[in-house]
């Protein structure tokens, strides 16, 4: 994670530049079985692949989200690799997560509220702690919070409600399709990562805290089309990248909401495979 944090960075930054080549993600919905299926390719310097992932947010007992990322030789176009995508997706979200929040959050930033107890919420807990030294984490989830803060170490709270108030940093990180954080909930200065809710009629925040947030994204094209609650409130301030850049502004004050809001993109995906490929199989 500490090595994927900046790769994630760079990739954003790269991406809002204009030097990334990413159309929209084509999703396939596979109605029968209440899934998805998405294909996700995308170009940046000396990265060439797609990624090919399934989401079928009701399985239970195992993985909602399953991926292969495919590299190719960006010179020859002659297949290099193929690996599992899930880890990755996994990995990047958070790190992704880890830059907004340098970016955006206090710097003082002492308690992390995680609304989710999944994959996303383990993944978060730990990138968000290499940005960020919290001193409390409160957690909670409709089903398994209890369980996810004893494998922890962490605080259970009765409540989203009671997980917020207070919190610095918040991350939605559950399968909800309607509003689950309400702005009325947030203290001044806090930041919010969200990452669920990426189809146009889900939502997982009330207009309330779109309304108070300052927001920022990974990709204008791709939030305004694919999340609902971008396309509830109908502006975005900056993408993240332009944050990193220096060409956009982030947080201006200590009283200001910061909302980022995403929804994953393959820039992101074909980083971390270049990652894994430079490190591990010397390509």
């Amino acid at each position: 994670m500490e090595e994927l944090i900046p790769v994630m960075a760079g990739a954003l930054r790269e991406l809002s530049a204009g030097k990334v080549v990413q159309p929209m993600r084509l999703v396939l919905p596979v109605t029968e079985h209440k899934g998805f299926f998405g294909v996700m390719p995308a170009y940046s310097g000396g990265a060439l692949g797609a990624k090919l992932v399934t989401f079928y947010p009701e399985n239970e007992g195992i993985h909602t989200h399953h991926a292969m990322i495919l590299l190719f030789q960006p010179e020859t176009g002659e297949p290099l690799v193929t690996m599992d995508g899930r880890l990755i997706t996994e990995m990047r979200t958070a790190a992704v997560s880890a830059v907004a929040t340098d970016s955006l959050a206090r710097a003082d930033a002492s308690v992390l509220a995680i609304l989710g107890s999944g994959v996303q919420a383990r993944s978060h807990l730990e990138a968000l702690r290499i940005v960020r030294k919290f001193r409390e984490v409160r957690v909670w989830s409709p089903r398994h919070s209890k369980e996810f803060c004893q494998r922890h170490g962490l605080s259970a709270a009765g409540s989203a409600e009671e997980a917020v108030r207070g919190a610095d940093v918040i991350v939605v990180a559950t399968a909800a399709t309607a509003p689950v954080l309400m702005g009325k909930w947030l203290s001044p200065g806090a930041h919010v990562n969200a990452v669920g809710a990426t189809r146009p009629a889900w939502r997982e925040l009330d207009d309330d805290l779109l309304r108070k947030a300052r927001i920022y994204v990974e990709s204008c094209e791709a939030a305004m089309k694919e999340s609902g609650d971008i396309i509830a409130a109908g502006q975005v301030f900056a993408e993240i990248g332009e944050v990193i850049a220096g060409s956009k502004n982030g947080r201006e004050s200590d009283q200001e909401i910061t909302l980022f809001k995403s929804v994953g993109v393959a820039a992101e995906d074909i980083a971390a495979a270049d990652l894994v490929c430079r490190k591990h199989l010397a390509i």
